[in-house]
C-alpha cells in the first residue's frame, strides 16, 4: 500500500513526489516513458526564477536525483487504468494506494499527413535537441510559431546549415525576446502564412510541400529533416471514469486540483489551465501533494 501514487513524472508528478516524501508519505511514481516529460527536450531554460539558464535535461535530472535521494519507488510502466478506489493498473502490476495524482502531462501534436508516422524518425521528429545532432551542416525546417518553434530553431541554427522556419500565421506567439535572436539569425529563413501539405519520400524525408494559407500556391523545399513544435494534445481518455475531461481531453476540475473522485487528483499540463509552463506545472505538483496529504490525514 503506498500512500501515494502519481502517474506521470513530469516537473508536475516530480514536484508532488518531492513534496509528499518531504511529508515522509510512501511514494509511487509510474511513468511510460522518461523522466521529465516535455521539458526534458527544452534546450535551454532561462525563465525559471532564480535559475538563470539550465537545460531541460540537467532540470529534469537534478529534480529526479533529488526525490530518488528522499527515497521515491519510481517505475517506468505503462498504466492502463485507475480505479475509484485508488488501485492503479500498468501493464505489469497492479498498485493501490492512498490517493493518486493524474499528471499525465501532454504528447508532441502531429501534422497529421499521409506519411507522417512513416517517416518518424527518418527525417521527421518532434524533438530538435534529441535529433538536431543527426543533422548537422544540413538543411531542415521547423513548423511552428510558439516558444517552442523559436527555440528548436535558435538551436539548431547553430548545428545546420540552413533552418527554414514554417508558420501558418504572420506573427509569433514567442517571446520577443527569442523572436529577436531569431530575426538577426542569418542562416533561418521565416516562412510566414504558410502549411506544410505534404511529407515527400519513402525511405527517408526528401522534401516538404508548403502551400500558402488559401491553399493557391505550392513550393517544393529539400531539407533533410522537419521539426514539427506546433503544440501538445493529452491523453486522458482512459481516466474518465474517475476525472472529467473537455472536448480537447484536458482534465476539468472547479479548483484545478480536484477530480469527481474523493482523493484522485490532477497536475500540470494534462488539465485545463491558462498557461502551460514549468513554473505553473510545479505549482501544480506542489499544491496537488499539499492537498492530497491534508485529506488522506483527514
Amino acid at each position: 500500500m503506498y500512500d501515494l501514487i502519481i502517474v506521470g513524472a513530469g516537473p508536475a508528478g516530480m514536484t508532488a513526489a518531492l513534496y509528499a516524501l518531504r511529508a515522509n508519505k510512501k511514494v509511487l511514481i509510474l511513468e511510460a516513458k522518461s523522466y521529465g516529460g516535455q521539458i526534458l527536450l527544452a534546450s535551454n531554460i532561462e525563465n525559471y526564477p532564480a535559475i538563470k539558464e539550465i537545460s531541460g535535461y540537467d532540470y529534469s535530472k537534478n529534480l529526479y536525483d533529488q526525490i530518488k535521494a528522499l527515497g521515491v519507488e519510481y517505475k517506468n510502466e505503462i498504466v492502463l487504468k485507475v480505479d475509484s478506489d485508488k488501485t492503479v493498473t500498468t501493464n505489469d502490476n497492479t498498485y493501490q494506494g492512498k490517493a493518486v495524482i493524474l499528471a499525465t502531462g501532454a504528447s508532441s501534436r502531429k501534422l497529421g499527413l499521409k506519411n507522417e508516422d512513416i517517416l518518424t524518425g527518418k527525417g521527421v521528429s518532434y524533438c530538435a535537441t534529441c535529433d538536431g545532432n543527426f543533422f548537422k551542416n544540413k538543411i531542415v525546417a521547423v513548423n511552428g510559431g510558439g516558444n517552442t518553434a523559436i527555440g528548436d530553431a535558435l538551436y539548431l541554427s547553430n548545428i545546420a546549415k540552413k533552418v527554414y522556419l514554417i508558420h501558418r500565421r504572420d506573427d509569433f506567439r514567442a517571446d520577443k525576446k527569442s523572436i529577436k535572436e531569431l530575426k538577426a539569425k542569418e542562416n533561418i529563413e521565416i516562412m510566414t502564412n504558410r502549411i506544410i501539405a505534404k511529407l515527400n519520400g519513402t525511405k527517408k524525408l526528401d522534401s516538404i510541400t508548403i502551400v500558402d494559407n488559401d491553399g493557391e500556391q505550392d513550393t517544393d523545399i529539400v531539407v533533410d529533416a522537419l521539426f514539427i513544435a506546433i503544440g501538445q494534445e493529452p491523453k486522458n481518455t482512459i481516466f474518465t471514469n474517475v476525472a472529467e475531461i473537455d472536448e480537447n481531453g484536458y482534465f476539468i476540475s472547479e479548483d484545478g486540483v480536484h477530480t469527481k473522485t474523493p482523493n484522485i487528483y490532477i497536475a500540470g499540463d494534462a488539465r485545463q489551465k491558462v498557461l502551460r509552463q514549468l513554473t505553473t506545472a510545479v505549482s501544480d505538483g506542489s499544491i496537488a501533494a499539499v492537498v492530497a496529504i491534508k485529506e488522506m490525514s483527514e
